[in-house]
C-alpha cells in the first residue's frame, strides 16, 4: 500500500507541473497555516493513506478525525492538515482529487453491501479502474464494506469467451489448461459459462468459482443448484446487469459473490474540500 501511494502520489503532484507560479508570487515564505478537510456530501471516507502520501510529498502533515471506512455526516470535519500555507496549497487539489475518487467508490461500495446485508454474498470490484489507480480504487472498495476480486492478471486464471474459443480451436480441452495452470501453482481457476454444457465441463475440469455473467437472478439460482451438485464447495459469482435495485436478489439467488464494473468505472465524486486559516 505504501510503495502504490507513493506513486500515486508522485504523479498527481507531477501533472501540476515543478512550479505553483501563483502562489509563488503571492505568498510570502514560511507562512504557516492549517486546513480542515471538510467532507461536504458526507458518506464513506477512503483514501486516506494516499491522501497522508500527497501530505508528505508536500512537507505537510494530516491529523485525522475519522478512519477509512467510516460514514461520515455532511460537512463534517474529517482531517486537518497543517504546515507552511505554499505546501498546503501546491497539495490541496491533487490530495482532493483522490479523495474524492475514493470516497465516491467507497459510498457506492456501502450501499451495495448494506443491500445484501445478511445473505452472505459478497460485494467485489473488477478490473474495470482507472488506469494507473487501480491500487486507489480497490482500497476503496475494501473500506465501503466490498471483497477483493483479482486485481492483476498474475495470481488467478479466468477462462472467458475468448479463452474458451482459443481452446476449443486449438484442440485442447479447458481441463487440460486448468491442469497446466495448477502445476504452475495457481489455486484459483475461475470459468465463466453460458450453458449448462459449459457448466458441466467447468466442474468437471475442477474449477474453483463459476463466473455467471448477464444471466437472471433465476438462472444464477438453477446452475447455482446444479455446479454444487456436482462439485461440492464451487463458488457462484453474478456479474452484468447488476444494480442495487436487483442486487439483493442475486445474493438471495445463491451467489456467492456479485462482482460490479460500476463501482469504479462510473465513479461519482464525493465533495470534499479544504478550508483553509492562517496561522501567522
Amino acid at each position: 500500500m505504501s510503495s502504490d501511494a507513493e506513486r500515486i502520489a508522485a504523479l498527481a503532484l507531477a501533472e501540476d507541473g515543478e512550479t505553483d507560479i501563483t502562489t509563488a508570487v503571492t505568498i510570502p515564505a514560511g507562512l504557516a497555516a492549517e486546513g480542515g478537510i471538510e467532507y461536504r456530501s458526507g458518506g464513506v471516507l477512503a483514501g486516506a493513506a494516499f491522501a497522508d502520501a500527497v501530505a508528505r510529498a508536500c512537507e505537510c502533515r494530516i491529523d485525522w478525525r475519522a478512519p477509512d471506512g467510516r460514514t461520515v455526516r455532511p460537512n463534517a470535519v474529517v482531517g486537518l492538515m497543517r504546515g507552511s500555507l505554499a505546501r498546503i496549497l501546491r497539495a490541496e487539489r491533487p490530495m482532493l482529487n483522490l479523495l474524492q475518487r475514493a470516497s465516491g467508490i467507497a459510498t457506492a461500495t456501502r450501499a451495495y453491501v448494506d443491500a445484501v446485508a445478511g445473505t452472505g454474498c459478497r460485494i467485489l470490484h473488477t478490473r474495470k479502474t482507472a488506469p494507473g489507480l487501480r491500487a486507489l480504487d480497490v482500497a476503496a472498495v475494501l473500506a465501503g464494506g466490498g471483497a477483493a476480486h483479482r486485481a492483476d492478471l498474475s495470481h488467478a486464471v479466468m477462462v472467458k469467451d475468448n479463452h474458451w474459443q482459443a481452446v476449443t480451436r486449438r484442440g485442447g480441452t479447458l481441463a487440460g489448461a486448468l491442469d497446466e495452470a495448477r502445476r504452475r501453482g495457481v489455486t484459483a481457476l475461475y470459468v465463466e459459462v453460458e450453458s449448462p454444457g459449459q457448466l458441466e465441463e467447468a466442474c468437471a475440469a475442477g474449477a474453483t468459482r463459476l463466473l455467471v455473467d448477464n444471466q437472471s437472478p433465476e438462472t444464477v439460482a438453477d446452475w447455482g443448484r446444479r455446479a454444487r451438485g456436482l462439485r461440492p464447495g464451487i463458488e457462484i459469482e453474478a456479474t452484468g446487469g447488476i444494480t442495487l435495485a436487483n442486487v439483493r436478489a442475486y445474493a438471495e439467488a445463491g451467489a456467492d459473490f456479485v462482482s460490479i464494473g460500476a463501482l469504479t468505472h462510473s465513479v461519482r465524486a464525493a465533495d470534499l474540500a479544504v478550508e483553509v486559516r492562517v496561522l501567522g
